[in-house]
């Protein structure tokens, strides 16, 4: 399941229950005769279900919806305002749904905010209708409520940005692996075209990579490979993303580069490597194929066909050599 369905469920289901707990508050209201508080929880019940089909609506783009905090922002400015209007009994039945419902919902500091706000209105409506020790009493177990589902929600975002980062990220390297080149590349492509800015791509792989795994092992080509990416963060610069793919292989994505600053990035890599020494192997020598984005080049295999075909033809030119292919630019 991906993060936008786990959102869309997770959220229908909290407005679902929401609504239930509400709606049942509301008759409980009813009859016995508030009709004040009926009306109050009728119009909650209401925001709520209205938050199940905003929810239903942006399925597809759960982790960019500003609705929601409109939504939960009145719900909460509707039970403080209530709070102080109506003096409704067991408040803190109202406000234990809404607590939980901010963390489920919105981004962790939104409702975390939003949360605390709450709170702070309700132990100030309590202090000035309750007893003290009742209203320290009501104030600190959903202080605790906010503090436990704070917490729980912050070790699950951790978890979740934990795993998606060993999911994307080389473990020998440290760079990004191959899973995540296509899906960059072509968010890069589309931000190019909508910007009318130029990018540029640079294959790049070490000359007699398996000889030199032979030479000196498995341990030293992995050393050799993490001293490599670790030098070519030093020389790319930020915003520039770098990835490592098989066989002693590298790919590069350059945005805002056109052809002159792909091909100096390029040679600079180049000569940098040529004149270090990499222990175990000393001298290694690398080739590197570069390209810039067309003007017909909107899908990544465009990009990655043509840089592919730069980089075997700087291998057949020997070792330690630099290859630019030119894309095919129609006139519009």
């Amino acid at each position: 399941m991906t993060e936008t369905r786990l959102r869309s469920f997770t959220h229908l289901a909290g407005y679902a229950f929401a609504s239930l707990f509400i709606a049942s508050l509301a008759f409980q209201n009813l009859r016995y005769g508030f009709y004040d508080l009926f009306f109050l929880a009728a119009g909650m019940a209401l925001l709520t279900v209205a938050g199940a089909g905003y929810t239903f609506i942006c399925r597809r783009r759960q982790l960019s919806a500003p609705g929601h905090l409109i939504i939960l922002t009145a719900l909460n400015s509707g039970l403080v305002a209530a709070m102080f209007a109506l003096d409704p009994p067991g408040i803190s039945h109202w406000v234990m749904p809404l607590v939980v419902l901010n963390l489920l919902i919105l981004p962790l500091r939104q409702g975390l905010i939003l949360s605390l706000l709450l709170l702070v209105a309700l132990a100030l409506f309590l202090l000035l209708s309750s007893p003290p020790m009742y209203a320290i009493t009501i104030s600190s177990g959903v202080f605790a409520l906010v503090a436990v589902a704070a917490l729980y929600i912050w070790h699950y975002d951790h978890m979740a940005q934990s795993a998606e980062d060993l999911a994307i990220t080389d473990p020998v390297t440290g760079a990004h692996n191959a899973r995540f080149l296509d899906e960059t590349l072509q968010k890069e492509i589309s931000r190019a075209i909508a910007m009318s800015h130029s990018l540029s791509v640079i294959s790049l792989a070490i000359d007699y990579a398996e000889e030199a795994e032979d030479l000196h092992g498995h341990a030293g080509m992995q050393r050799l490979l993490r001293d490599l990416t670790q030098h070519l963060f030093d020389v790319i610069r930020a915003g520039d993303t770098l990835y490592t793919l098989e066989n002693g292989e590298f790919f590069l994505i350059l945005p805002f580069t056109p052809e002159e600053g792909v091909r100096v990035i390029a040679e600079r890599i180049r000569r940098t490597i040529a004149e270090q020494n990499w222990p175990p192997a000393g001298k290694v020598t690398v080739s590197l194929g570069c390209t810039t984005r067309a003007s017909t080049d909107i899908r990544t295999a465009d990009l990655r066909k043509r840089v592919r075909q730069a980089l075997e033809e700087a291998r057949k030119r020997g070792a330690d050599s630099v290859w630019y292919s030119v894309g095919d630019v129609r006139p519009s």
